[in-house]
């Protein structure tokens, strides 16, 4: 039994019903696997300059709108010609304000970037359903799953040819991490207030497995704060907010990744 801050219980509550109303109408048993490779996440953080994830939201449950007019089409396209090496997209509805649809464009705009559905996986259909809309990977949040749910969902994504972005929020969920997995996440964000603060990836960084890819997200405000977080061992970096809140967020990483140190 996972025991979860008030805002994240909201959340994960209403996804359990969502899951359930589409396994009534039968939507997963209609769900179509395309032929296509997916593409390598991992690679791409590491082959990457910037190590950038740029990512596509349009609210949240502690900042409301965002910007909610956001075409992601335009979006996802400027991030992917002005740095960043890979994109996550929020397909949450109710509490952020993203859709299934969201990721399935994204995927049609930039076909050779890699995308991550951002999402609260409570169930393996979801797994399926994001390789469905061309996902190349999917995050899997501690806080949410027991061991044994981390271990099964890294497991069913790996026999879809997806990568897992495995999310901790202290060290004290590293016990969950599987061996397997392909990429470890380090969450800034405060559960219990949502607010946010970097250091938190770096009093952990020395206490994750030296080989595996890290990713450090929310809360990054500057490339000084990513070249500091290169030197602790990121290698990606995931940053949404800092991008979303301007009126033309491909720009806004455009003069991020520019920013003179």
């Amino acid at each position: 039994m996972i025991v979860m801050d008030s805002i994240l219980q909201k959340i994960v509550d209403n996804k359990r019903r969502e899951v359930e109303a589409c396994r009534r109408a039968g939507v997963y048993d209609r769900l179509v696997i395309p032929g296509r490779t997916p593409l390598s996440f991992r690679q791409a953080l590491i082959d990457s300059p910037t190590g950038i994830i740029a990512e596509f939201k349009r609210r949240s449950p502690s900042k409301g709108e965002i910007n909610q007019t956001a075409d992601v089409a335009t979006v996802v396209n400027g991030y992917s010609v002005n740095g960043a090496a890979c994109c996550s997209i929020l397909t949450d509805t109710p509490f952020f304000g993203g859709a299934l649809t969201d990721l399935a464009v994204a995927r049609m705009t930039v076909p050779d970037t890699p995308l991550i559905r951002k999402e609260f996986i409570i169930d393996g259909d979801q797994i399926r359903e994001a390789a469905a809309i061309g996902a190349d990977a999917v995050l899997l949040i501690a806080s949410v799953l027991d061991a044994r749910e981390m271990a099964e969902f890294t497991a069913i994504a790996h026999d879809l040819g997806l990568e897992v972005l495995c999310e901790l929020h202290n060290i004290g969920e590293l016990d969950k991490l599987p061996a397997d997995a392909d990429m470890v996440g380090i969450n800034n964000r405060n559960l219990a207030t949502f607010d946010t603060d970097i250091a938190r990836s770096s009093q952990i960084a020395a206490m994750l497995p030296s080989a595996m890819v890290k990713v450090a997200e929310s809360g990054i405000r500057s490339m000084e704060e990513v070249t500091r977080l290169r030197r602790e061992g990121y290698t990606g970096f995931l940053i949404g907010e800092t991008f979303m809140r301007h009126s033309q967020p491909a720009e806004a990483l455009k003069n991020f990744v520019n920013e003179k140190l």
